[in-house]
């Protein structure tokens, strides 16, 4: 099994990654609400939207929900100094990290 670390940084951003082959557009936000905190959209690489609003959330893959949209990996958070702390504002691509993982 393969991983690849998505470059994040503690702010609202939006970029084109090619993952596994496949070109999307990611964007991240953060939702400050009781039950917010940071969320991904992916699309493709024209914008169409594909999945919006995904809650960075660790301990599961992701797009385990999504599975029927064909995608050939998993996407995981985990957290460096606690593995299943949930990402904060400031420690996106510091301390909490995005994976791609793959089978190849």
């Amino acid at each position: 099994m393969a991983n690849f670390e998505i470059p994040l940084t503690p702010e609202g951003q939006r970029f084109s990654i090619t993952l596994s082959g496949v070109e999307y557009q990611l964007r991240v936000q953060w939702r400050n609400a009781v039950e917010g905190g940071w969320v991904l959209d992916i699309a493709d690489a024209g914008g169409t939207p594909i999945i919006n609003g995904i809650p960075l959330v660790t301990g599961c893959n992701l797009l385990a929900a999504y599975a029927h949209l064909g995608f050939t990996a998993a996407l995981w958070v985990q957290t460096t100094a606690a593995p299943d702390a949930v990402p904060t504002f400031e420690n996106l691509g510091v301390g909490s990290h995005l994976y791609w993982w793959t089978d190849s």
